[in-house]
């Protein structure tokens, strides 16, 4: 699937998005997976997501496994305080066919493309001056009442950061519970699950969020978003003078397929 035509989507963001409240690690010594989250534990969970914000940014790879034989991976680096970011985006797939790559950079509500076939001659045919990257609103929905996978992805990296601590309690009335520690890019992670099955990985020693993986509405696999390298980025977006605006131009936009 080529990122410029990935597949439509059923997306509830509010209720996706809401899962993204927060994790922690333990300290008693006789408990099961399974068991229900400590009092200090929600309260690690409530600040993870600010702690993210607080640290300013940090790098990210995002893997969504949408169909068999073929994987949508996002790699990049985030900048949790502006909620801008850029990423290479790649399709890859096990049948033997070339990688689909883009040239990805997003806020909170636009989204730039770069690298995309065809987007040369069609500013030429146009009559329009060159442009490496062509920008749109990200899509939270479209006709058909859905949004593309790239546009629900790019939607979910800025949101693994808050301005401000969630309520503790609300990680025990969402039923988080504990379930052991494993390593997490080198380093040791608690592992906590929410009662609609959403695992999120954090770090024993800084309680930094190093991984997060949810199963999309109605669909059949998980994301996995992982974190590292926290830390203040500075993401300096495509210029205009480099870029065509689908809004002012959306027959380039359709005929290239973004």
């Amino acid at each position: 699937m080529p990122l410029r035509r990935p597949p439509l989507l059923v997306l509830s963001l509010m209720v996706l998005l809401a899962l993204l409240a927060g994790c922690g690690s333990a300290t008693a010594t006789d408990r099961s997976p399974g068991d229900p989250v400590s009092d200090a534990e929600a309260d690690v969970l409530a600040g993870l997501l600010h702690r993210d914000f607080t640290t300013g940014g940090a790098d990210f790879v995002v893997a969504a496994p949408y169909a068999e034989g073929a994987v949508l991976t996002l790699t990049g680096e985030v900048d949790f305080v502006h909620g801008t970011a850029r990423a290479q985006g790649v399709t890859s797939y096990a049948d033997g066919r070339p990688d689909d790559t883009r040239t990805l950079f997003f806020t909170t509500s636009d989204l730039w493309f770069g690298d995309v076939p065809g987007l040369s001659a069609a500013l030429t045919g146009a009559g329009l001056p060159g442009a490496a990257y062509v920008r749109r609103p990200i899509a939270t929905t479209g006709a058909t009442g859905s949004a593309s996978l790239i546009d629900v992805l790019v939607q979910l990296v800025p949101r693994l950061s808050a301005r401000a601590d969630d309520d503790p309690r609300s990680f025990v009335e969402r039923h988080y519970t504990w379930q052991g520690t494993r390593s997490v890019n080198g380093a040791l992670a608690s592992l906590f699950r929410s009662g609609t099955g959403t695992t999120i990985a954090v770090a024993a020693d800084s309680k930094m969020l190093l991984q997060y993986v949810t199963r999309l509405p109605d669909q059949n696999f998980d994301v996995t978003i992982t974190l590292s390298n926290h830390g203040p980025r500075e993401i300096a977006l495509p210029g205009d003078a480099e870029t065509v605006n689908a809004a002012d131009h959306p027959d380039i936009a359709a005929t290239v397929g973004v």
